[in-house]
């Protein structure tokens, strides 16, 4: 059975085609009836995945193909979410390294490479999207030579299969300009480098959890590899931690086995299997599932730490409830909780009083998504500015996240862009040419002077850069980094704001309300071209007397108003700031709503 099975791992840069890829051998594996209508990107199950086109969250999926079953554990590719690939390396036996024929090696690409060749796996190299006109194909591998041997591989390792490869247009070949026929050769080459896995099916059933799924029939799923012994549907079983203190016990009341994306019951699962298990209520990620006679835990990855912390405490504003359903701190502390047993990535804590709870993670986008999921959920909630988690050294001296910044960008931005990296504490490490008047500029940064910086990025760029961001290490601490200059522009009155103040204070500064916009005391409407906090009133409206004027009034003409992302609106936030987040409404606050208490808290 287990000469049968090979589990691979599909690793990549975010966009580099990874879950194209995998629909495309679904397909050609003969998973589909020729008449069924499947949808695209199969493997991006959550409603934020397919309209963000990222994977979140590592799935797994299965295909048979010449009477081998391939398990395929599908990564997400951006380095917020890393936590989820550490965890997966641990179920594979192969690795498919994808590589973008003309953006070639990334950032992304070098940390979970690296990952992946400390665990001792051998990659299959594919450059993909062979069919993009600016394709450099025999450069990116190259690249790639260079950066195995940058990261220590072994002589195994070095000596790589490659296939040139299109995800989307569903081929693959062993040349350059081979035959572009289907992907069998992708299939065939799994089955022959990839070995099977070498495990003992006589020994106790044991298992390390790796993924953890809720689901509203079966309760707390776990998915991992067995590694060793058989499971049984209704045998007894025990979770134990990293420690070896048991957490859990209960019966396997179901086994799962993947066919395609679906989940397929079994009677037995044997070693080697990559299964879905349930009956265990309190068991966690990282936790070894086992028989009761088992007393050791298997080795599991440890996970690096989270480097990013967010304040969330309830809707305090005047307008909470208005839209929102899930409005107390004991619904919001409920869904925290659950989230970080569900994400190893994120870590939860609360104050003695239990009304307001910080979360960690590992970067901007990883809190953005979550605060996005409960936002749809129906939550209220305010959050404070996120902050950098800081570390002391060996020698007692404060630390800080450092992260690495690849940058593709045309050359005549080049030294803009450099300049805004100095501001924010920077350092150049790399300056490559990469032709067709394009260079490629790679820097050394902390984490504080990179918040929201994409967008500010972007605006250099005129929108044409290329932005990749990855943890480096724990660094020196920096020093200060410039905080935002403008002040803010705060609403001194509840009501709805009106066109024609509105048309009048737009020489203030940037607005960020329209007419007929709810506002409330101590909300930020804008923010002000000069430094300094102003108060304004968005509601006077226009004298009206019943004198005739002579000719017409003036056309009140406004300026349409910049969307922002939550991310965005969290970076511009100043220490006594918050971000109101309902499901309808993102809304800018002072922390202390009432002017004079705001200034009182200032004076002491």
């Amino acid at each position: 059975m287990q000469e049968k099975i090979r589990n691979v791992t599909i690793i990549a840069h975010v966009d580099h085609g990874k879950t194209t890829m995998i629909d495309s051998l679904m397909k050609q594996s003969g998973l589909f009836r020729e008449n069924e209508e499947v949808e695209e990107r199969l493997m991006d199950s959550g409603e934020l995945e397919k309209e963000r086109g990222i994977t979140i969250l590592a799935k797994p999926a299965s295909i048979n193909w010449k009477g081998s079953r391939i398990n395929i554990i599908d990564t997400p590719g951006h380095r917020d979410f890393a936590a989820e690939v550490e965890r997966v390396l641990s179920m594979a036996d192969g690795a498919l390294l994808l590589i973008d024929s003309a953006e070639g090696v990334m950032p992304q690409t070098k940390f979970v490479l690296a990952k992946a060749l400390k665990q001792g796996l051998k990659p299959i190299v594919i450059i993909n999207k062979l069919d993009k006109t600016d394709q450099r194909a025999n450069e990116v591998l190259d690249e790639t030579f260079d950066l195995f041997v940058s990261l220590d591989a072994n002589d195994e390792q070095l000596d790589f299969p490659v296939l040139y490869a299109s995800g989307r247009s569903g081929w693959a070949s062993k040349e350059i300009d081979g035959p572009r026929e289907n992907l069998h050769s992708l299939l065939d080459l799994i089955i022959s480098h990839v070995k099977p896995p070498k495990l003992n099916i006589d020994k106790p059933f044991a298992m390390l959890s790796t993924l953890l799924y809720a689901d509203s029939f079966l309760g707390r799923s776990l998915v991992g590899k067995i590694s060793q012994g058989t499971a049984k549907a209704n045998q007894k079983i025990k979770a134990i931690d990293l420690d070896g203190k048991q957490v859990d016990s209960g019966r396997l009341t179901k086994i799962f086995r993947f066919e395609g994306t679906k989940k397929v019951p079994i009677e037995i699962g044997q070693a080697g299997d990559i299964v879905v298990i349930a009956g265990l209520e309190k068991a966690n990620v990282a936790d070894t599932i086992c028989d009761l006679e088992i007393n050791e835990p298997l080795y599991a990855t440890p996970i690096d730490p989270p480097t990013m912390a967010i304040k969330i405490t309830v809707n305090s504003s005047p307008l909470a409830g208005t839209e929102g359903k899930k409005l107390t701190s004991t619904q919001i502390r409920t869904r925290l909780i659950l989230e970080a047993e569900n994400n190893v990535g994120i870590s939860f804590s609360e104050n003695s009083n239990r009304d307001a709870f910080e979360i960690s993670g590992r970067g901007e986008l990883m809190l953005e998504i979550l605060l996005t999921q409960m936002r749809r959920e129906g939550f209220e909630m305010t959050v404070s500015p996120p902050r950098v988690l800081f570390r002391k050294d060996d020698n007692g001296n404060k630390t800080e996240p450092i992260e690495e910044i690849t940058i593709d960008l045309d050359e005549e931005f080049s030294s803009k862009v450099i300049d805004s990296m100095n501001r924010r504490k920077g350092k150049m490490i790399d300056l490559k040419d990469t032709g067709k008047g394009k260079k490629r500029l790679i820097f050394h940064a902390p984490t504080r002077g990179l918040m929201g910086y994409t967008s500010r990025f972007l605006t250099l760029t005129k929108g044409t850069g290329v932005i990749n961001r990855v943890f480096h290490s724990y660094g020196k601490y920096e020093g200060e980094v410039e905080a935002r200059r403008n002040g803010a522009l705060i609403s001194m009155e509840n009501g709805k704001a009106v066109a024609f103040a509105i048309f009048n204070l737009q020489a203030r500064g940037e607005l960020f309300v329209t007419h007929n916009d709810p506002v409330y005391v101590g909300q930020i409407v804008g923010l002000n071209s000069k430094s300094g906090d102003l108060q304004i009133n968005v509601m006077k409206g226009k004298q009206l007397t019943n004198m005739r004027t002579q000719g017409t009034d003036e056309n009140v003409v406004l300026t349409p108003v910049r969307k922002m992302s939550i991310a965005e609106q969290l970076s511009i936030l100043n220490t006594d700031e918050a971000l109101e987040i309902t499901p309808k409404s993102c809304r800018l606050r002072k922390s202390i709503l009432n002017p004079h208490e705001r200034k009182k808290s200032l004076k002491s």
